[in-house]
């Protein structure tokens, strides 16, 4: 949100330079509505503002704060705030921020000294003291003949923002906690509902996300050493260094900038996601290194009462049948929180009805009822008139007042932690909504079925006509629209019991097989029945309807009981990954390399452009690039794809993918598209063009991130001085250039000015030609070495 300045600070803003805006307040010295302190890198600002839209639905009363904001962005973005909890009416004209007598910090009045609204509460020793704005954005009150003396900061009392040097902990003798908590919302600065608080149990350090203090709804896990057990993004240190600290004094968790140069900020935002953000001065705006919990719905009551999270819509809350927005103003500034309010009272009788919510995640706090039947479960809800919903499967439950952490489930499977919810809700209510659409779903119930009668008649026509000719290549497989249905027992004699493994990955293994005809595949085992059964979806549903050389054949799947398997057909040069990095790194000379670049595109560009949806694979690494017999460059691994209908240029979807291969766009939780691909793409030409991987975990302080260090050589012209040692005799210098220009023009920051794949294909082809790209500016931050490109 925009800042409400009143007008002659905004110039102030405009106009100040860091030298010439002070950073200290004194008891002689205070600092007034209209002035602001200036850290003395410029980076941070200290002062009186008011955030636009801040009112809220709690108060038309206008609020101003003292708080400490990010001086070098565009965006105004506080990132500490003195009186969250006690707003000012007027922040310009009547309030100070001063050294009192006992030498705390205060918020005092300007005609009454002795009227405050804010005091430091330091337990301070002497009068004589002294406030100064550091260059990390930490306010420090001290000692003003010896600033070593601290006497308070506000880093150890932080409101949703934690800065780069600060302390997230507690201290072991006071038992005072140094955590976070959110904002209302982002025209509200008042305490939310979410916080962030350190573990006091000295045997299993780490934060907790809480909803009320009293829900915890994700944690980091324990430290091993090297970072916490459900943060792996920690040991990518090419942008953060972290710590976590324990002595007999304090234990805390803090990280440091590899370059102090970037502007970043860890948040608890509004919405009860822990948010790692990095300024882009490209967008303008801040792009999310990552996000904790990773879903948006997997924290706690982020929608309220009476209303359902969906990962795959914006805004992704939304009222339950029967329900309104109980704020809509307060939904507009990012605050779902409220939750919605029932349109119709309940009659609180058994005329009430109730509405049937397919697949999805049940609310929390369900009671369990002694009934043996459907019937019966949804008798005992309605002799309850505080019970608001009830579901039955086997056993029955029910759930009263608030309905709260309800969710839309992917994995169609109705289980304990998901199926149907039957909604209470007031007869007039379901009455008035069925007569107000009865004619028009009769209407809509014929259409469809015309259209899908034809369909039926079509899709029959089709399967004949595909059976005839797919049908006699497989001996006890059965063929559903040219893909195999293979019984389990079948490919465990093919694979002669799952004994011979290839490899692995997240989802599960690969095995090698032979079928009857003597037909090798490769046969992967799913593992972990929820996120096994996503993928099995996700490969079926994306890669066993198209064709094409570049990407891998489907040729069957297994789906008997909780077995999921996929048979394809066998790569036998394995991955592009072992093949670029293992032992058979010098097999791939410099034209094997171009043509697998130059394939891996080509199936890409008919993902996107050729499929009947286009198909965004969403983990393109070489990893996932199989290569044949003549090395031709197969895409795999669909488990993670999403698809996307032609009508639509862009897709909500959760973080998936590996770290190094991720667009900024989409670690941000913006909508992603196609270009996705595109970005990871480009970093995976880097790793096929110099035969080492673009991110190395173990990197020194010292080291240059490499794609910084490919556009800062491409700039010079001296880009072959990169290349791999197993190549530099058999290079074809065009070809080098012209892979390099893409490559850094594929990993932009901005996703329109990366070029399709379509494109990509055409230079790599010789047909466009390319500019010199610019250096992408979050690459940039990340290198640590700004002046690259400039020697």
């Amino acid at each position: 949100m925009a800042l409400l300045f009143v007008p002659f600070l905004f110039s102030l803003l405009i106009t100040t330079s860091p030298s010439a805006a002070m950073d200290t307040v004194t008891a002689g010295r205070p600092l007034a509505g209209g002035d602001k302190l200036v850290s003395g890198n410029g980076k941070f600002a200290l002062g009186f503002f008011q955030m636009a839209g801040g009112n809220g639905s709690s108060s038309t009363a206008p609020k101003w704060y003292l708080g400490v904001w990010f001086n070098t962005v565009s965006k105004f973005t506080p990132a500490w705030v003195a009186n969250r909890e006690n707003p000012l009416a007027d922040g310009g004209a009547s309030w100070q921020l001063a050294i009192s007598g006992d030498g705390n910090l205060v918020i005092s009045n300007r005609a009454n000294n002795s009227m405050t609204s804010w005091s430091s509460q330091a337990n301070t020793t002497t009068s004589n003291t002294v406030a100064v704005l550091l260059n990390s954005g930490n306010l420090v009150l001290s000692d003003a003949s010896n600033t070593s003396i601290i006497f308070w900061e506000s880093f150890s009392h932080m409101t949703d923002t934690f800065l780069p040097g600060a302390k997230m902990g507690w201290n072991k003798a006071t038992g005072f906690t140094h955590g976070l908590v959110s904002s209302k919302n982002s025209g509200d600065l008042s305490p939310g509902v979410y916080s962030a608080t350190p573990s006091s149990d000295f045997a299993n350090p780490g934060l907790f996300l809480a909803w009320n203090s009293s829900v915890v709804y994700w944690s980091t896990g324990p430290w091993n050493g090297d970072h916490f057990s459900n943060t792996p993004e920690l040991t990518a240190r090419a942008l953060f260094t972290f710590d976590f600290v324990s002595n007999d004094h304090e234990e805390y968790f803090t990280y440091r900038l590899r370059n102090d140069t970037m502007v970043t900020r860890y948040v608890l935002d509004a919405s009860g996601q822990a948010k790692n953000m990095i300024w882009s001065s490209v967008s303008e705006d801040w792009v999310t290194f990552y996000a904790k919990p990773g879903a948006q719905c997997d924290v706690y009551a982020v929608c309220g009462a009476f209303a359902v999270c969906r990962e795959d819509m914006l805004p992704f809350c939304n009222c339950m049948k029967g329900f309104s927005i109980r704020s809509p103003q307060d939904w507009e500034l990012g605050d779902q929180t409220g939750g919605c309010v029932r349109n119709i009272p309940l009659n609180c009788g058994v005329t009430d009805r109730f509405y049937a919510m397919s697949y999805v995640r049940f609310p929390a706090n369900a009671k369990n009822m002694e009934a043996g039947t459907a019937d019966g479960c949804k008798q005992a809800c309605l002799n309850d008139c505080s019970c608001t919903a009830y579901s039955y499967n086997g056993s029955c439950n029910v759930w009263s007042d608030g309905l709260f952490n309800v969710a839309r489930q992917y994995n169609y499977n109705q289980s304990s932690s998901g199926g149907i919810l039957y909604l209470r809700l007031a007869a007039e209510d379901d009455v008035s909504e069925s007569s107000k659409h009865t004619r028009g779903l009769i209407i809509g119930v014929v259409a469809v079925a015309s259209v899908l009668t034809l369909s039926l008649f079509t899709i029959v026509i089709m399967f004949v006509r595909r059976n005839k000719r797919n049908c006699s290549s497989v001996r006890h497989g059965r063929i559903i629209c040219g893909t195999v249905a293979f019984r389990y027992k079948d490919l465990q004699h093919a694979t002669k019991n799952f004994s011979e493994r290839l490899g692995g990955g997240s989802f599960g293994s690969v095995f090698k097989g032979v079928l009857t005809d003597s037909t090798v595949i490769a046969v992967k085992r799913l593992d972990g029945a929820r996120q096994g059964e996503k993928e099995f979806r996700a490969e079926v549903r994306s890669i066993g309807i198209i064709q094409h050389i570049n990407l891998v054949r489907l040729i069957g799947f297994c789906c008997e009981g909780s077995n999921r398997l996929l048979v394809y057909e066998y790569m036998p040069n394995g991955s592009l990954d072992s093949n670029l990095f293992g032992s058979k790194v010098a097999s791939l000379d410099w034209s094997t390399r171009y043509k697998i670049a130059l394939g891996v595109a080509r199936g890409l560009a008919y993902m996107h452009g050729n499929c009947l949806d286009c198909i965004i694979h969403c983990d393109i690494k070489p990893q996932n690039i199989l290569l044949d017999a003549s090395f031709v460059p197969k895409i795999a691994d669909f488990g993670m794809s999403k698809l996307m209908g032609r009508d639509f240029s862009q897709v909500l979807t959760t973080v998936r993918g590996t770290i190094g291969y991720l667009a900024p766009e989409w670690v941000s939780g913006m909508a992603i598209s196609s270009k996705v691909d595109v970005y990871s793409y480009g970093m995976a030409l880097l790793e096929i063009v110099f035969g080492r991987r673009n991110f190395r975990g173990e990197c020194t302080s010292n080291a240059t991130y490499f794609p910084v260090q490919v556009v800062g050589k491409l700039l010079q012209g001296n880009v072959q001085c990169l290349l791999d040692q197993n190549i530099q005799s058999d290079i074809n210098s065009e070809e080098v250039e012209r892979a390099c220009r893409v490559a850094c023009w594929c990993i932009q920051d901005d996703e329109s000015n990366r070029p399709t794949m379509a494109q990509v294909v055409h230079i790599l082809e010789g047909i466009l030609e390319v500019d010199m790209p610019p250096m992408p500016k979050l690459l940039q931050a990340i290198s640590g070495d700004m002046d690259s490109t400039r020697t």
